[in-house]
């Protein structure tokens, strides 16, 4: 377990050094997402029936997802890259642990994705942005984007794993980017035609935004959030497993 931890964390290094260098995708990972929040709250904002509560106040969750949708297409990149450049099959000639060369890029996403929130969060309090929720509130939120933004990296380890170009690489996250549009994060489900209402309210998105807007706005928190998990632990469970399997081909 130590050589495990020990190999991970310096490959994990390596990662974050390749990031530094390129600070720009960080950058361009939080860019996107906070036009969109702008252009929503803003623009748009006075169309959209949120009741009582503050345009950003409503829509940020829905953005937060959007960012770490956006982010986790780094990472499919970085090790599509990685296999190509032919390190992989250094690493698999070194005494390395294997598992520590994909736990790299998860952790370099989970940090690197984190940073990219913490921009969005930033502007969206210069944007008005003023939640109620309590110390208690906001580490539960950052427990759900946490386990959210691995969920989605591994599955982005699997798009770099199985990918043939650089483009393929990072088209898997567009859906993922787009999800949250069909979700409560923008507008309420209730306004939707019946098949599109359906989707959005048994898709997990809508789950993790609502749990997510409860705990920020501190209100009563239901069953959502247990959801959330649910969907955000089972989507990482899966995908790690798939991830895990398909290293091994492509190494073998």
């Amino acid at each position: 377990m130590t050589h495990v931890v020990g190999d991970t964390a310096t490959l994990l290094g390596r990662s974050l050094r390749h990031v530094l260098r390129s600070p720009d995708t960080i950058v361009t990972t939080a860019v996107t997402p906070i036009a969109l929040m702008l252009l929503f709250v803003f623009v748009f904002g006075g169309a959209i029936d949120t009741g009582a509560e503050a345009s950003v106040d409503y829509m940020l969750p829905g953005i937060l997802l959007i960012t770490i949708a956006s982010g986790v297409a780094y990472t499919a990149y970085r090790l599509f890259l990685d296999l190509q450049g032919g390190i992989v099959e250094r690493f698999q000639s070194m005494p390395i642990a294997r598992s520590a060369v994909l736990w790299a890029h998860v952790l370099t996403s989970l940090v690197a994705n984190l940073v990219s929130l913490a921009l969005v969060v930033g502007v969206a309090f210069v944007a008005g942005f003023r939640p109620a929720a309590g110390p208690l509130g906001w580490l539960a939120v950052v427990g759900i984007l946490v386990v959210y933004i691995v969920a989605l990296t591994w599955i982005a380890v699997i798009a770099g794993l199985s990918a043939k170009t650089v483009d393929g690489a990072s088209a898997f996250s567009y859906p993922l980017i787009f999800l949250p549009f069909i979700s409560s994060a923008f507008v309420p489900t209730a306004t939707m035609p019946g098949p599109v209402r359906w989707f959005a309210e048994h898709q997990p998105t809508t789950s993790i935004v609502n749990a997510l807007r409860d705990l920020l706005t501190a209100r009563p928190v239901g069953s959502d959030v247990w959801v959330a998990l649910a969907w955000c632990v089972g989507i990482l469970l899966a995908a790690a497993v798939i991830a895990v399997v398909t290293y091994g081909r492509r190494v073998r």
